[in-house]
């Protein structure tokens, strides 16, 4: 069966596109299989099709279909809502919460929490992981609430600055005019940071960070240039980390407005929301929409989840 790709950018065109659920099946088929069915439980094996878009698997005799071992396993929720989801919540620059998407489609809070974080955990998507090279602005960020907004019996103690006693720290490389790769980390001393910085940058890339003091070993495997933040400097030439900032600036609005609070443990999902919409900002509605449910491989149960 020859699928129709056609272009579309709102909720309107997206209904009118997968107007039942069979269309989305036949969607989802597509982008997973490409015409070849292939089964789960073996890849090799011959596979039967069966009613009610069933298929089986020759080798085990195990039954599958097209949601077996992806995100949208063992969920009653059918995949129109599935599709509406993933298009608010990708299409949303700041994203979605779980509250406002729960009126959007009509499920209990609970389940919309649940369907954004396997969302989630579909949006850590391997193409955007490989690693970065040219001129690469690395930068740190700290999530938590400000200590200057918390009542005085309430503050603690030694936290200003790079403490990480009530603020997470959060590591990004940025490729100019490329991907951001962002992970969450224990701490920003140079022992933390700086394996992270070699597995993730090319060895011919040139680096650009502040001053801080762990990234003092930077020069003995890179080009090295850095800005002097702590005195107001913020472009030394082409040293400069503007474009991550940015990065963080929007991150961190995303977080207050739309999320208010994030809790750690889940916190590095968060992350890969806005990395893979900054990643995918050049490409259009459908695109993108396309892009991220070719990767729902991989099921998150929600013993799983709530185990973090």
């Amino acid at each position: 069966m020859e699928l129709q790709f056609n272009e579309f950018s709102s909720v309107f065109e997206l209904l009118k596109k997968f107007k039942d659920e069979q269309a989305c099946i036949n969607h989802l088929e597509y982008l997973r299989w490409e015409g070849r069915i292939i089964s789960p439980y073996e890849p090799s094996s011959k596979v039967y099709k069966c009613k009610a878009n069933k298929y089986r698997c020759k080798s085990t005799g195990l039954y599958f279909n097209v949601r077996t071992g992806t995100i949208f396993e063992d969920t009653k929720v059918p995949l129109q809502k599935w599709f509406m989801a993933l298009f608010l919540f990708s299409s949303h620059k700041k994203g979605i919460s779980s509250h406002q998407l729960a009126r959007d489609i009509k499920v209990t809070q609970k389940t919309a929490w649940f369907m954004l974080m396997r969302l989630r955990y579909a949006f850590d998507h391997p193409a955007f992981k490989e690693a970065l090279g040219n001129i690469v602005e690395v930068d740190e960020t700290f999530i938590g609430g400000e200590e200057k907004n918390k009542h005085a019996n309430k503050k603690t103690k030694g936290s200003q600055g790079r403490s990480t006693k009530t603020k997470t720290p959060v590591l990004g490389m940025l490729e100019r005019n490329g991907n951001i790769i962002a992970t969450v980390v224990d701490n920003t001393k140079q022992e933390t940071i700086e394996p992270i910085i070699n597995e993730t940058v090319k060895d011919d890339a040139t680096i650009m960070t502040d001053e801080w003091q762990g990234y003092k070993g930077l020069k003995h495997a890179y080009k090295h240039e850095t800005v002097n933040h702590s005195a107001k400097q913020y472009v030394n030439g082409m040293a400069h980390t503007n474009g991550l900032e940015g990065f963080w600036s929007h991150f961190k609005r995303g977080i207050d407005g739309i999320y208010h609070w994030v809790s750690v443990s889940h916190l590095q999902s968060y992350v890969d929301e806005f990395a893979l919409r900054f990643n995918t900002r050049n490409l259009n509605t459908a695109s993108r929409f396309d892009l991220i449910l070719a990767n729902v491989s991989g099921r998150l149960t929600y013993k799983q989840l709530i185990a973090k």
